[in-house]
């Protein structure tokens, strides 16, 4: 092990059709190493930046992080972008004590249920995006709803998530279908069939990536958004889908996404997107900005705990603020004790012609913020979600 070095293993999808986001997400991590190392590093030591291809697969990704903690002794653990893969990797963290930083899954389940101490989130979660939608959907008069997304602990969690707090909000809506494909699926239209015959005023979709363009072009040529006003929370609005689809993106899409391009117009975040776009001569995916921020976090979490040690960094961590480039001015994210879960607002837009990104032909406009203390669940709520899992596992393995 490097003594003069703070060693943070980083996993990411780096082949297959998640390959974008890794690639994304090692420039977006150098970058952040570089600033740090570039102004003297942290406690003497520079930033050292393992990267290995977790394959989208939760026991080939245990494998990479057990010889990264055992083989190569790394300080922390970081990336991830899968849900299906971060639950492996978080027990990791778990069984050997060494903290592992999560920056673009997006799971609720690992900073509530499943939370353990060893594990922060520096990017938003379900939870939090679910519920921007459902405020920015109390406030129009829709009424009738279908959910798609893909089957597994994701999409599950964002329907869960957002029907939670959307009928407190709106108890005289009505859920008209759901529909569950599976990761990575290639056709779709057997679903958008049934979508049509339901005839909801709002299909909400819960996928990400390549799924998401998939879906969209099947969607485009079945005619969906033209009948039905399509919303997308968590990924939709994403910038490698309009990236992809160019000038077919349609108009008036309600989404939203974990980093945006053109929103905040601050100068943290037209720097970070200028910089990468010199480096790269491509416009960031938001796994560039989650990495970028996950370098940042380790490494003023270490200088507030002037210590590598791993209990001293969760007591640094826990409450303090993380300046990223999404916050817009006068606003700063920050990192809840309760859950590890950084706290940040939500941006919803509209798609609309714009050229200033391109290939992308699209983007988001036509903004509304939603205030970050309407995004997370209480810390007594948490505690009770905890509990109520655990009451769940003892009956299920027929414990007292």
């Amino acid at each position: 092990m490097r003594k003069d070095a703070i060693t943070i293993g980083c996993l990411y999808p780096l082949t297959g059709r998640a390959a974008r986001y890794g690639h994304d997400s090692i420039i977006g991590a150098e970058m952040a190493a570089d600033e740090v190392n570039d102004a003297g590093g942290v406690l003497g030591r520079q930033i050292r930046l393992l990267f290995a291809d977790d394959r989208s697969d939760p026991t080939f990704a245990v494998s990479v992080a057990q010889r990264y903690v055992q083989e190569d002794a790394v300080d922390f653990l970081m990336g991830v972008v899968s849900s299906a893969v971060a639950p492996a990797v978080s027990e990791v963290s778990r069984h050997f004590g060494v903290i592992f930083v999560g920056t673009d899954h997006a799971s609720t389940r690992l900073t509530v249920e499943q939370f353990h101490p060893h594990y922060f989130r520096v990017t938003n979660n379900t939870m939090q995006s679910m519920r921007a939608g459902a405020v920015y959907l109390s406030r129009r008069p829709w009424r009738t709803f279908f959910y798609i997304g893909p089957d597994y602990e994701y999409g599950h969690r964002q329907w869960q998530d957002f029907q939670e707090f959307f009928f407190r909000l709106r108890p005289d809506a009505r859920v008209v279908g759901t529909a569950w494909p599976p990761l990575y699926a290639r056709d779709y239209r057997p679903h958008i069939e049934a979508i049509l015959d339901a005839s909801p005023e709002v299909l909400i979709h819960g996928f990400w990536g390549g799924d998401t363009i998939a879906f969209l072009e099947q969607a485009l040529a079945m005619g969906l958004c033209e009948r039905v006003q399509v919303v997308s929370f968590d990924a939709g609005g994403n910038y490698e889908v309009f990236e992809a689809l160019g000038d077919r993106m349609p108009p008036g899409l309600i989404l939203s996404g974990r980093h945006h391009n053109n929103f905040p117009p601050t100068g943290a975040n037209r720097r970070f997107v200028q910089t990468f776009w010199r480096r790269a001569r491509r416009y960031p995916s938001y796994t560039a900005h989650g990495a970028y921020v996950g370098v940042r976090f380790i490494a003023e979490a270490v200088r507030r705990a002037s210590s590598l040690d791993p209990d001293d960094v969760i007591r640094a961590a826990e409450g303090m603020d993380l300046p990223t480039p999404r916050d817009r001015e006068g606003t700063v994210s920050w990192i809840r004790p309760v859950d590890h879960q950084v706290v940040q607002e939500m941006y919803i837009g509209v798609t609309e012609p714009c050229g200033e990104f391109p290939p992308a032909r699209y983007m988001l406009g036509r903004w509304e913020v939603v205030d970050a203390r309407l995004l997370v669940p209480s810390e007594a709520e948490v505690l009770e979600a905890r509990e109520r899992d655990r009451r769940a596992g003892r009956e299920a393995g027929g414990g007292g």
